[in-house]
């Protein structure tokens, strides 16, 4: 019996990606929340794990050679749970290049750009005092559009993103692309990203790995001391 993974999480689209990876391999993981909002990202043994201080991040006690192995940044973690199992990284060497490509994709792209498009459409207007910027509004809001316009076209007679098997690409995507709806996009011209996103949605590993501590995730507007700590802010 494999021995539990360590999992530093809060549940955010990059925590999503993680628990999802954890649940469809089946291994066991002890679960360790990182409370961004309340600044637990700095904490100096945190950052021992995860120098950058962004979740998640994992331990696992039974890594290379068998000695424990920490990793950080969520798209290291899935590969490195691809290659510790042999599952979801593509059954050729043909497959895992266009998993590592999407990957990647994903990785630069829709979750930088989507992670911003949720920032100032949802968080900004919201600060005090408000930050309501159209221009980045539209720039962002844009760039998701263009993004998701691409994962259509690639899932156009694929079942899944790199081709007919589940792997860590589709895993890192869907939690970003899931909220689409927060982003202002719409999916009326993209049927196979619809599809795609349905499907995914319907899986057991995908319900339960989004569901893990999502008692702790808020709706509720950041007050001024956590918008400091999560987005960086410094105050005169």
């Amino acid at each position: 019996m494999p021995q539990d993974i360590d999992l530093y999480y809060w549940p955010t689209p990059n925590g999503w990606k993680v628990t999802i990876a954890l649940e469809e391999l089946g291994l066991p993981y002890r679960l360790k929340l990182v409370n961004i909002n309340a600044g637990d990202q700095f904490d100096p043994d945190f950052l021992k794990i995860a120098p950058n201080n962004r979740m998640p991040a994992i331990v696992d006690p039974e890594g290379p050679d068998g000695k424990p192995i920490s990793i950080f940044e969520s798209g290291a973690i899935l590969q490195y749970l691809a290659r510790k199992t042999g599952k979801l990284g593509g059954p050729t060497e043909r497959d895992r290049i266009a998993v590592d490509q999407w990957l990647m994709w994903q990785m630069g792209g829709v979750g930088p750009m989507a992670g911003q498009a949720h920032h100032f459409l949802k968080y900004a207007p919201q600060m005090d005092p408000p930050q309501d910027l159209p221009y980045a509004q539209n720039r962002y809001r844009t760039e998701v559009g263009r993004l998701y316009g691409v994962l259509d076209r690639q899932l156009r007679g694929r079942e899944f993103v790199a081709g007919d098997f589940l792997s860590i690409a589709d895993i890192a995507i869907w939690p970003w692309a899931q909220n689409w709806e927060a982003q202002q996009q719409s999916l009326d011209d993209k049927p196979d990203l619809a599809r795609w996103l349905k499907a995914l949605a319907e899986r057991p590993a995908f319900l339960k790995g989004k569901a893990v501590a999502a008692e702790a995730r808020s709706t509720a507007p950041l007050d001024k001391a956590s918008q400091d700590r999560l987005f960086g802010i410094k105050r005169d």
